[in-house]
């Protein structure tokens, strides 16, 4: 076994190919959380017949796509920005709130913090408690604000733990967070594969607080994460209008531009996708819950975070025995609070995940 101790992102298969050896191409990514049906079937169908579009500049107030995202997320068009990747929302973000104390609910995204800090700010976070299932209790973050805490970051459903906070229980946080000054920022990566995403979403609490800003993005859900295109709605005209000035002009190409409002009609690409991962959810947890020595916990992403329950055991060890049967999982060691026993792994085509829970029950009784 391979002496390294090397964290891969789901990025990383060049990495991956160089360490061990395996082309990646070969290399099924169980660790990315990419929708595995692929782009979009219209998508595929249509997107040469636009290549013309690459002759002339996109329109700089990308109207026709805020519209197609405005119909997609039944939001006004006027609360809709759009980005080079949502990355590039978080890094002007970071740049105009310049926030001195933000806090961090995690283990989560390592991203946010790394924002912050090249914004010259400060962060710290607030710990969700794994033996709650990393569920978060509200009045136990509520009484983390101090009276500097100038921003709050949420992801929902949370990477890694795919926990997620209902829209109920947000709009109780919101309304303290609006009391103390304190501005909040949701990212709602792996919010369209939720169950019951029509009563989880916070995207209808924009028309309602000006301290709020939910973040997007097709890299996830649409499996298109080279487009870069992210997108975000708030309902503070004032920061809207601040962050399209700081944004460089045509920072989304035209084919990417295009590409999106394609995506967001393709219904039956939409439905498919929500219908296979909430099968393909239940499955795996119900698979990996006969299992005494791991515990996965509550999901509401398309993915799952596991815990194995021994010592002689880690993640870096099925990491590995997966990785020689070209599955690359993720081992969740790198994120705070999370130690070697933690790993993540998404759902794909039921017989990709049908090949790695096999390898995984397998590794584990040798």
């Amino acid at each position: 076994m391979l002496e390294h101790k090397e964290h891969f992102h789901g990025s990383d298969l060049e990495k991956i190919e160089k360490i061990y050896g395996i082309r990646k191409e070969d290399i099924i990514s169980f660790s990315a959380n990419v929708n595995p049906l692929g782009v979009s079937f219209k998508l595929k169908e249509t997107l040469s017949q636009h290549i013309d579009a690459i002759t002339t500049y996109p329109d700089r107030e990308y109207t026709s796509l805020r519209e197609c995202i405005s119909h997609y997320v039944d939001a006004p068009a006027e609360r809709i920005l759009v980005g080079n990747g949502s990355t590039e929302l978080i890094s002007i973000l970071m740049q105009i709130l310049k926030p001195q104390n933000a806090l961090i609910v995690g283990p989560t995204y390592s991203e946010y913090e790394r924002e912050i800090k090249l914004s010259q700010g400060s962060c710290h976070y607030f710990r969700l408690p794994e033996e709650q299932d990393f569920i978060l209790e509200p009045a136990d973050l509520v009484a983390d604000f101090t009276s500097d805490t100038d921003l709050l970051i949420l992801c929902n459903p949370n990477n890694p733990t795919s926990s997620i906070i209902p829209r109920t229980v947000l709009r109780k946080i919101l309304d303290i967070c609006k009391q103390k000054g304190i501005f909040v920022m949701i990212d709602e990566t792996y919010m369209e594969f939720a169950p019951d995403y029509e009563k989880m979403t916070a995207i209808p609490l924009t028309a309602s607080y000006n301290n709020l800003i939910i973040l997007r993005g097709i890299s996830k859900f649409f499996a298109a994460p080279g487009l870069r295109l992210g997108y975000a709605i708030c309902g503070n005209r004032d920061l809207i209008q601040e962050i399209n000035q700081k944004k460089n002009p045509w920072t989304i190409n035209s084919l990417a531009a295009i590409a999106g409002e394609i995506m967001f009609k393709d219904q039956d690409y939409i439905d498919a996708t929500k219908k296979m991962t909430l099968e393909e959810r239940s499955r795996m947890i119900q698979k990996l819950s006969e299992r005494s020595d791991l515990h996965a916990y509550p999901s509401y992403g398309n993915f799952v975070l596991v815990k194995i329950l021994r010592e002689d055991i880690t993640a870096m060890d099925l990491f590995e025995a997966a990785i020689r049967k070209n599955l690359m999982i993720r081992d969740c060691s790198s994120f705070p609070f999370l130690d070697e026993h933690f790993f993540r792994f998404c759902f794909m085509l039921p017989e990709q995940n049908d090949r790695l829970i096999d390898v995984l029950f397998q590794t584990l009784d040798a």
